[in-house]
């Protein structure tokens, strides 16, 4: 039986129309069996005892309702999902705040699961387990060389609390295997990416996804910032998906007065329900940028079409996804679940931000290429918004709905022809690549760096580097003018440096080195520098 899980509702409503058919044509010839009555025995069920009773050869029962529920929830829209048993703990864990595992970041490189950085404290760390260590066994299988994949990786080292994990690990400079038993423990994930002082008065804080334990990180990080002298923020949410609801706004009660209206949700049987600042926010008087992109959703555009809405701080970048659908995950009997869209949200406006769907879920999902083959992505100009999607904040402002939040200042990508070089080794991976592997084998020597700040002023990449990735870089076909080498080398000064930095500091050591050629967040600088002259 073809396996087919992208199969839309109609395909398989046309299968079982067909099964019907056949049944009705040879009724005559053979002995026709009954399914049991019930006055709440759905179509469904009844085709699937059919089956069961009838289908030629043996069928996995449980197999044949995940493929027809997952295909009916993506009939529905594009955020509706059906969760199955295997996958409920991989797509929950995220949002949650923690999960129950060895406390290791890892990168599958050249076939070989390698760790990147073990988690102070940690059940790995605890252990003598170091940056650089390579898996060969775990338990008793064998992953080195085997074309493993993360998932593969990851299930065989998360487990319950207190359970026992072996592995024997390669590590540079020491003949043989190392052998540890690891005892897996809870291991906390972190929404807040980094906050720190960019200047002496401005604070940034990069926020990944809205989970579980965001408010209490971000309170945290204000605290720490405005204990160091912040008086305006940037707030970046680039590349945030979104996550839960109450957690956006929560963060959106910092930043407005108390009664100011966050958000409302509506669906057909969810009534009305607002959703308003309950308290004095910690950020109701500072200064504030916040930064979107393409990939910025759901609870990320929450957060930002309530600032813009009620005339609080600037948005500034490229125009976001695009989700204003609100789902509710629901266990199944067996510990499944399905996320289903039971409402939409509204900006404080009344602007819903959801995109149009024409049941084409993968153009859907894929909607940043046409904004870069349109040239959005290069040009404010190229997005046009149709007047009934216009809305006016209580100050005056234009904003607008029915596709993302449209930031109020656009930042376009660079069109150099100059950059396409460097911009074809960085989008390759080749940069990453590289610092990975200057990293792990200069590991020693950049240990003299205890701090970022020694590793920033102390740290150069070397012509000789750079010779290096070049190199690599025709290896893999990749060619470039005498012009676009000098611009990819001034380039790779930074961003290379910044890639070397989290292999040594995690994201502590990347954005802040990043930072002067992040064309956005020095867009925000200098808003916010403006704001205060």
């Amino acid at each position: 039986m073809e396996n087919n899980k992208t199969r839309p509702l109609w395909v398989i409503l046309l299968i079982m129309v067909g099964m019907t058919i056949g049944l009705y044509i040879n009724k005559g010839a053979h002995r026709q069996t009954v399914a049991p009555a019930s006055s709440d025995f759905g179509k469904f069920d009844e085709v699937m005892w059919h089956v069961k009773e009838n289908y030629v050869d043996e069928v996995d029962g449980n197999r044949l309702q995940d493929w027809a529920i997952e295909a009916m929830m993506e009939d529905l829209d594009p955020h509706s999902a059906y969760i199955s048993l295997d996958e409920f703990n991989e797509v929950n864990d995220p949002l949650l705040g923690s999960f129950e595992g060895i406390g290791v970041q890892f990168r599958i490189e050249k076939d070989t699961v390698a760790i990147v950085n073990v988690i102070k404290g940690g059940p790995s760390e605890k252990v003598g387990i170091m940056a650089g260590d390579r898996f060969v066994y775990i338990d008793d299988s064998l992953v080195a060389g085997t074309k493993i994949k993360n998932e593969d990786v990851m299930r065989k080292l998360k487990g319950p609390k207190g359970t026992k994990v072996k592995v024997q690990m390669l590590r540079r400079g020491v003949k043989g295997l190392l052998p540890f038993t690891i005892t897996r423990d809870v291991i906390p994930t972190y929404s807040v990416d980094i906050a720190y002082m960019i200047d002496d008065q401005t604070g940034y804080i990069k926020l990944s996804k809205f989970s579980a334990t965001t408010y209490d990180e971000f309170r945290k990080g204000i605290r720490k910032l405005k204990g160091e002298g912040m008086t305006r923020l940037v707030f970046d949410l680039r590349g945030n998906s979104g996550g839960y609801l109450k957690a956006a706004v929560d963060v959106a009660d910092e930043f407005l007065p108390k009664g100011s209206l966050i958000v409302y949700t509506e669906g057909r049987n969810r009534p009305r329900q607002y959703m308003n600042a309950q308290r004095q926010g910690r950020l109701e008087s500072i200064p504030v940028a916040v930064l979107i992109d393409g990939e910025s959703a759901s609870a990320s555009e929450i957060v930002a079409g309530a600032l813009q809405d009620n005339d609080r701080g600037t948005i500034i970048g490229r125009r976001s996804f695009g989700k204003g659908l609100v789902q509710e995950q629901i266990m199944l009997s067996d510990n499944s679940a399905i996320r289903l869209t039971v409402a939409r949200y509204y900006t404080p406006t009344g602007r819903c931000i959801q995109k149009p769907f024409d049941g084409n879920r993968e153009r859907y999902l894929l909607e940043s290429y046409e904004r870069y083959d349109s040239g959005e992505l290069f040009n404010e100009d190229s997005i046009h918004f149709a007047d009934s999607l216009k809305f006016t904040t209580p100050k005056g402002k234009t904003v607008y709905g029915g596709g993302g939040i449209m930031p109020d200042i656009y930042v376009p990508l660079v069109d150099d022809s100059t950059e396409y070089y460097f911009n074809r080794i960085a989008n390759l991976g080749l940069l990453y690549q590289y610092a990975f592997e200057y990293a792990d084998e200069h590991r020693k020597e950049l240990g003299r760096f205890k701090t970022v700040e020694a590793f920033s002023k102390g740290f150069r990449v070397t012509d000789a580097m750079f010779a290096e990735l070049v190199k690599i870089a025709e290896g893999k076909g990749i060619k470039g003018s005498e012009e676009q080498k000098q611009v990819a080398r001034r380039e790779a000064d930074i961003l290379l440096k910044a890639y070397i930095a989290r292999n040594l500091f995690d994201d502590e050591g990347f954005y802040p080195i990043y930072a002067p050629m992040d064309e956005v967040l020095q867009k925000a600088i200098e808003v916010l520098e403006g704001e205060a002259e």
